[in-house]
């Protein structure tokens, strides 16, 4: 079962879902989470207090709108747009990722959000 989400990234409040992944239902069950955001080319990361391995599925080519835990940082992450070891205009993250869901809207609002803004993920 997807779990509906709200991601709000300093003005940015975009709607999501969750996949019904064990590593999504891990997040599910800690929300509300805050933190502050880092930005990493076209992608935002942020520790969220979730430790988990790499899934089976994990991977470091996204798509754009996907969401991912990354767990060398126990980080949430956002992607939409190449990120500095993209190898052209797909996202890439740094090292494998675990695939948590999408962005249900344009991520390409993400832009506007700066390292060190408030980020927080709430159920909806």
């Amino acid at each position: 079962m997807p779990y509906a989400i709200t991601i709000t990234a300093g003005k940015v409040s975009l709607p999501a879902t969750l996949d019904d992944s064990p590593s999504a239902q891990a997040v599910w069950n800690a929300l509300p989470i805050e933190a502050r955001a880092n930005r990493w080319g076209e992608e935002i990361y942020f520790e969220i207090g979730v430790h988990l391995d790499e899934a089976g599925d994990a991977r470091a080519e996204m798509q754009v709108g996907e969401l991912a835990y990354w767990p060398p940082g126990s980080a949430f992450c956002i992607f939409f747009g190449p990120t500095p070891v993209s190898r052209g205009q797909a996202p890439r993250a740094a090292s494998n990722v675990n695939p948590l869901g999408i962005v249900d809207g344009d991520a390409a609002a993400f832009t506007a959000v700066h390292s060190g803004e408030k980020v927080r993920l709430e159920a909806r």
